[in-house]
């Protein structure tokens, strides 16, 4: 696989893609609440994932990728994250690398863009599924589960459920 060559490249420069993901992750306004880590915290969490990309993009089994980013989730959660800005430091991990493999301008030829388009695809697959395993152990250390049932709150002016079509469309004296 070509795309073996690139993660061996971000496996190598893990410390410092980890030190600068740490940073940007700071410096955001976007995620403010991350000011509460130390940042030699976050530089370790960061680090982990980069140092063996490999492992989790080849290897690692969903249930793996499940278990690893409900745990981080939750541990964001009890340190006081918000949800949106946990999402947003994945989104950020995640375009961290591609501006690495971008500045470092490993692509030559067709057949290593092939290798990177198919590192892209890959990265896509895991930080999808990062996500996706970051909400669900956020919701459930927060107890946020499916199970539980829902309550709707009604906005001002908004119509009741099983309020007639018509009532939908009617006119407002509100203004």
């Amino acid at each position: 696989m070509l795309a073996i060559r690139l993660v061996r490249s971000i496996e190598a420069h893990c410390e410092a893609l980890s030190l600068e993901l740490t940073e940007q992750i700071h410096k955001s306004s976007r995620t403010t609440d991350f000011r509460r880590i130390p940042p030699k915290d976050l530089q370790m969490a960061a680090a982990e994932v980069y140092r063996n990309l490999g492992e989790w993009l080849l290897q690692k089994t969903e249930t793996e990728i499940a278990r690893y980013f409900k745990a981080v989730a939750a541990q964001r959660s009890d340190q006081g994250i918000s949800l949106h800005q946990l999402i947003w430091a994945l989104i950020l991990t995640r375009d961290h690398l591609r501006h690495f493999l971008r500045r470092e301008g490993l692509v030559d030829n067709i057949v290593v863009l092939h290798g990177e388009l198919e590192l892209h695809q890959l990265l896509d697959q895991f930080f999808d599924r990062a996500l996706y395993y970051a909400v669900l152990g956020y919701e459930e250390a927060r107890g946020e589960t499916a199970s539980r049932p829902r309550r709707t709150r009604r906005m001002p002016g908004s119509v009741p459920q099983g309020a007639p079509l018509r009532a939908l469309f009617a006119k407002s004296d509100e203004v």
